[in-house]
């Protein structure tokens, strides 16, 4: 197992929460706007603290991993990112490799990291470009390179497809996919359809409590979304439609 939690709670968003995650997969948090879900990917991430109960990775606390070594194991992506100075996408990249450095310069390593990672999310092709200039698709699988430059073991991601259109989110969880065949992923997300089509697992949150836990088509039942969601919804295999 990778994260394990025991009934893991938060000041405020998050109570009684017990999971385990696997070494690789991808895994989607859903649930309405409050529901907890960025606390807890938060909390996964390091970034929360102090939680209550207890979050464990590879057997530690979280809040017990040097952050250093730590974020060499564990990458996290929040829902934007906004750069005021002249970088190129390339830079924004080689700055993942930041748990390792050890100097001003960057390692042969450093820049094979980078490669590799550019040419996973198809971004090599503007590696020189001002991050500024790029579109909201390009920015998004840039800021993911620089993420994978890290060469994680996990990575977490909170509501990736925000601002992109529909072409641009089914690339994206389609790239997610074939990373979570090697390393966990887990994406925050308010799309239903995505997490249903493209998920290995997803738990939905509500009011901070886990509401539902395990095989997309099994938890994203009429049911739990009328319950959670307030909507009637419809499932069609692997997509659903909604009424009001």
């Amino acid at each position: 197992m990778s994260f394990r939690a025991e009934t893991l709670g938060f000041a405020y968003g998050l109570h009684e929460a017990t999971f385990e995650f696997p070494q690789n997969g991808l895994i989607t948090i859903a649930g309405p706007n409050g529901a907890g879900k960025s606390t807890l990917l938060g909390i996964l991430a390091g970034l929360r603290s102090p939680y209550l109960g207890s979050c464990t990775y590879a057997g530690r606390e979280v809040r017990q991993w040097p952050k250093r070594e730590f974020a060499q194991r564990v990458a996290f992506l929040p829902q934007s990112v906004r750069l005021e100075f002249p970088f190129t996408a390339e830079e924004v990249v080689l700055m993942g490799r930041t748990p390792y450095a050890r100097g001003w310069f960057q390692t042969d390593e450093d820049r094979s990291a980078a490669e590799e990672a550019m040419t996973i999310t198809d971004t090599l092709a503007f590696r020189g470009r001002d991050f500024r200039s790029l579109s909201g698709g390009e920015r998004q699988r840039v800021i993911l390179a620089s993420a994978l430059t890290q060469r994680p073991e996990a990575l977490l991601l909170d509501e990736p497809a925000t601002h992109l259109d529909l072409r641009h989110q089914l690339s994206l969880y389609r790239l997610l996919g074939g990373l979570a065949k090697s390393l966990l992923v887990v994406a925050v997300t308010h799309d239903l359809n995505l997490a249903l089509q493209f998920s290995n697992r997803v738990m939905v949150l509500d009011d901070g409590r886990i509401a539902g836990d395990g095989a997309p088509g099994d938890v994203l039942n009429p049911e739990l979304i009328a319950r959670v969601f307030e909507v009637q919804a419809t499932v069609h295999g692997r997509w659903m439609t909604y009424e009001a």
